[in-house]
């Protein structure tokens, strides 16, 4: 699958996982799914991460619940989530594919291992015959500015 983001969207990303180091950012992803099989996203939340920790992430559940809303109140589909590896490549850890449970979620991943070069990732997770299975995602970021 093709996911597109615009560009100051990845860049709110990027500077709310920033913010947020050393522990890892979260948040989630609405849009829309385009006949034409193209995933596109047209909204980011920036939310808590109640863990306070630099290696796993827990949604607030408040805030989780006023973004669903949002989403349907704009008349978008919620599409995922995404959270920062501040230490870490942008790829699933084992806890991440743990917890991945929804199989038509896209999962994305903002590296900050390397300075002043930012990596974001889109996966795929489901389980297959008990397996947990990570697909990358073709991710384009839309645009130059922002």
């Amino acid at each position: 699958m093709k996911i597109t983001i615009s560009r100051s969207d990845f860049n709110r990303i990027y500077e709310h996982a920033l913010s947020e180091r050393p522990n890892e950012a979260c948040g989630l992803i609405a849009g829309e799914d385009g006949e034409d099989g193209v995933r596109r996203i047209k909204k980011v939340f920036l939310l808590a991460n109640t863990d306070h920790s630099n290696e796993h992430f827990s949604i607030d559940p408040r805030q989780q619940l006023w973004a669903v809303k949002d989403m349907r109140a704009e008349g978008l589909t919620p599409l995922g989530n995404w959270h920062s590896h501040p230490e870490s490549p942008s790829r699933p850890s084992e806890e991440d594919k743990r917890l991945a449970g929804d199989s038509r979620a896209s999962y994305l991943i903002l590296s900050l291992m390397e300075e002043g070069n930012p990596v974001l990732n889109a996966f795929h997770i489901e389980t297959v015959d008990g397996e947990k299975t990570v697909r990358k995602e073709e991710l384009v970021i839309e645009g130059d500015n922002g």
